[in-house]
């Protein structure tokens, strides 16, 4: 298996990427390319390790791209004129079966841009969707989609639903994941239009779809274990993403700072060590890895932009798992089957007939 590595995208590249593939190396099978401009990748191998990258381990490669797309490029722009960057290269190498997997932390809205126009959509999926993984009771949270479409239809929300279920059982190993629909209350007549009539369809069709729909959750519920997944529009999952960071954050710090007081608060706090470090484990987002583009036709991460090497050690080894449970290759298996196809035209001819209704 090879995993590409985009490894000048975000904010703390190459430094972040370099560290966090050489300590993630010897946890993984996988060989790991690093795809940027080599001679900084060297010198930056150097400068942080002491020695060359593909020194450290025979399974640590470079592939040279000699541009770099930036986080203020304008995506299809960048993605069309700078075709030596390190984000095309990995996509086109990823499409040319050069590799299994590829992560980027780099300009969000290039990566989902070259992630649909160089691998491509799966047949059947209208919008593919960024699958984000959060801290849950007992568990972890699935939040789809945290990021990569603001504008959605109620059909959207309900294939989101559809990918991320058969993704839970076919990567986390959830036989009947629940699914919850992010919502201001539980009743069906609450939320704007969009929630509202992708809770229609969810109720209507999930059952065709094998989803285990379990209706409105709202944010204070979907850490408490009411829910495997979240469904959400782009622009609200990712407000909900980055407001549950910001809490983590906010949550570590503020008990770093209690603990640190006085003489008699630390001393307190030794027999809780164990606990604390579990808890502070449990809401760090950096133990979770990056989030999984579904839909398009090869497994694609999007890291986060601010990730260091903590959370490229872990995107690594969660793209490995990724690759390793075929993912793509199941919900390849179920949009183009013909069952699907089918029942995608039906709700398609019902969501036509609800519009001319209205």
């Amino acid at each position: 298996m090879k995993i590409l590595l985009d490894a000048m995208g975000g904010d703390n590249a190459p430094d972040a990427v370099i560290q966090g593939a050489v300590n993630a190396i010897n946890d993984v099978k996988a060989e790991v390319i690093l795809i940027g401009q080599e001679n900084v990748i060297k010198n930056k191998s150097k400068e942080i390790l002491g020695k060359n990258i593909e020194e450290i381990s025979p399974r640590l490669k470079i592939k040279n791209a000699a541009e770099v797309i930036e986080m203020d490029d304008i995506p299809t722009k960048a993605i069309k004129g700078k075709k030596d960057s390190s984000m095309v290269v990995g996509f086109n190498m990823l499409k040319n079966g050069e590799g299994d997997v590829f992560i980027s932390a780099g300009n969000s809205g290039a990566l989902l841009t070259g992630a649909t126009l160089l691998v491509g959509r799966i047949r059947g999926i209208d919008r593919p969707a960024l699958a984000g993984i959060l801290p849950s009771y007992h568990g972890r949270l699935v939040l789809m989609d945290c990021g990569a479409n603001t504008n959605c239809k109620p059909l959207n929300l309900l294939q989101f639903a559809q990918m991320s279920s058969i993704y839970m059982n076919t990567t986390v190993g959830i036989e009947n994941p629940r699914i919850g629909l992010v919502n201001i209350g539980t009743e069906e007549t609450k939320g704007n239009e969009l929630v509202r009539n992708a809770y229609r369809l969810l109720t209507k069709f999930s059952k065709d779809l094998n989803i285990n729909f379990v209706g409105n959750v709202e944010g204070r519920e979907a850490f408490l274990g009411e829910a495997d997944v979240v469904i959400a529009d782009g622009f609200t999952g990712n407000v909900f993403l980055k407001s549950i960071e910001g809490l983590g954050k906010l949550v570590k710090i503020s008990l770093k700072e209690s603990m640190s007081k006085s003489i008699f608060s630390k001393i307190a706090a030794v027999p809780n060590l164990p606990a604390l470090k579990r808890f502070s484990k449990m809401v760090d987002y950096k133990e979770y890895g990056g989030a999984l583009f579904l839909g398009v036709k090869k497994p694609v991460v999007k890291a986060h932009g601010s990730s260091d090497k903590k959370l490229f050690e872990f995107t690594i080894k969660q793209a490995e798992k990724f690759v390793e449970n075929k993912a793509v290759d199941h919900l390849i298996d179920t949009y183009e089957s013909e069952l699907n196809k089918e029942k995608m035209n039906e709700i398609k001819a019902y969501i036509q007939k609800l519009d001319e209704n209205n």
